[in-house]
């Protein structure tokens, strides 16, 4: 797919008759701003009825189902529709969602407007808290279930929703400083929208010929537009659209972000964000409930507690905000309980990642390409990792779809299609960021490199089928 606008002269405003029509939606975006607004104040407030009116409602009865009953709904809706779509949307637009639909994003910079407009300190500029805060929000959602009940999901995604207005309202001036440093989903979008086909493109040499001095333009979430050269961090608000005749919405090959960046943009922080984060820790998060190995350990654990008589982890008087604990639904964890989650995915997930890390830098050393370091060779695994996270929480919209006694006979052939879909994009990423090198060196290389997509797939397989 080749880019759909030719260079605009304009200093701003609409694009010429001979603009593409992506450059024409980007366009569009920036004059009808007051709507973008109000669709977001409108996911704002149906974001926060279902979040937390199911949160002061009963267990359903055993005969409800997600059409006649608001908690089932708005657990549907979240968990089941919400989240994998919003990921599926990253990989096939960008941050569209961050810049036109996020409650959170539109809730942190409304109260940015009108707040302290305190500078920004420096430790909160530190690039690993988007991977710290993904971690400790992905343990603690298992921990308390945040899939299953809306007082969990009101507890993690309200905390963040108050925190991400807090943050607004102490720090910046209408700009979008939660969203850029402490978003815990922050690090995950911007991987994923490495592989959309549409960007808003900057032209850098129409932005130095322009003569026209247009109103600056209001970047929320902290970009350098004039520089800005990947998807990741842009919010595809279409504020800056058409700024100087050199910012457009345009399509691309969805390789093209990954393939042309270099080494010195891709920082350490990202790619392990990719490696143990996405495809370490989070995987284990997906499925460590179906594991025969958690079961494992958890009885073995158990066994010995009860041989040495040290029945305190075996009990389940955990709070509910800390670990699962609701009778009436006989759902309760024990001490033990939390104790091997932790273990699973920490542990697990750590292990996962050495394993991918190891193959990863080990290809890159074979590759012996000074422009190919094993940062910039970990990227290539972002298709495997979006198509990971999207079958993960699609087991969501699964479980609830079967209880609906919808026929679901189509699954696994999709699940097999989107398994071959994102290890192949990885492969061929892997193969062309491997070019320039002789053919056994790449050849080596690339083995050493297909061995995280194998594991993958091993592993996905292994949850789905076995």
């Amino acid at each position: 797919m080749h880019d759909m606008f030719p260079n605009a002269e304009r200093a701003g405003g609409n694009p010429g008759r001979g603009a593409g029509w992506l450059a024409r939606i980007g366009a569009a975006m920036q004059r009808h701003r007051r709507a973008i607004l109000a669709i977001q104040w409108i996911v704002v407030f149906f974001y926060l009825l279902l979040l937390i009116v199911p949160a002061l409602m009963p267990l359903p009865p055993e005969d409800a189902h997600i059409y006649n009953n608001l908690r089932l709904f708005a657990q549907f809706l979240f968990w089941g529709i919400w989240w994998p779509f919003v990921m599926v949307s990253m990989m096939l637009f960008g941050r569209v969602w961050c810049g036109v639909f996020c409650p959170e994003g539109a809730l942190t910079e409304f109260a940015s407007h009108h707040g302290l407009g305190r500078p920004i300190p420096r430790w909160m500029r530190w690039s690993g808290w988007p991977f710290t805060a993904f971690v400790c929000t992905t343990v603690y959602g298992q921990l308390v279930s945040v899939y299953e009940y809306p007082q969990a999901a009101l507890l993690v995604l309200g905390g963040s929703s108050v925190a991400a207005v807090a943050v607004g309202f102490v720090y910046g001036r209408g700009k979008r400083v939660w969203c850029r440093y402490l978003c815990p989903a922050n690090s995950v979008f911007a991987l994923l929208a490495k592989i959309a086909p549409v960007h808003f493109r900057v032209d850098e040499k129409i932005w130095v010929q322009g003569t026209e001095r247009p109103p600056r333009v209001n970047c929320a979430p902290l970009i350098d537009i004039r520089h800005m050269k990947s998807a990741s961090a842009c919010h595809a608000c279409g504020r800056c659209s058409d700024y100087r005749g050199a910012v457009q919405l345009a399509g691309r090959t969805p390789a093209h972000d990954i393939l042309n960046t270099r080494n010195k943009d891709v920082r350490t922080e990202e790619a392990l964000t990719l490696i143990f984060g996405v495809l370490g820790i989070a995987t284990a998060a997906f499925q460590w409930s179906s594991s025969p190995w958690f079961v494992q350990m958890k009885t073995a654990l158990a066994g010995w507690l009860i041989e040495h008589d040290a029945l305190l982890l075996l009990q389940d008087n955990a709070p509910w905000w800390l670990l699962t604990h609701y009778p009436a639904a006989n759902d309760l964890f024990t001490w033990l309980d939390g104790v091997c989650i932790l273990l699973y995915l920490l542990g697990g997930g750590a292990v996962l990642g050495l394993a991918i890390l190891a193959c990863v830098w080990l290809a890159a050393r074979l590759a012996n390409n000074p422009a190919l370091s094993w940062q910039r060779l970990s990227l290539a695994l972002v298709p495997l990792a979006g198509m990971g996270i999207f079958l993960g929480l699609s087991m969501l919209t699964l479980a609830h779809l079967k209880a609906e006694r919808i026929s679901l006979e189509w699954v696994p052939a999709a699940r097999v299609s989107l398994l071959v879909l994102g290890s192949g994009f990885s492969a061929w990423l892997g193969w062309k960021l491997l070019a320039g090198n002789p053919s056994m060196r790449r050849l080596r290389a690339f083995a050493a490199y297909m061995l995280p997509i194998a594991l993958g797939d091993l592993i996905w397989a292994a949850t789905f089928f076995v």
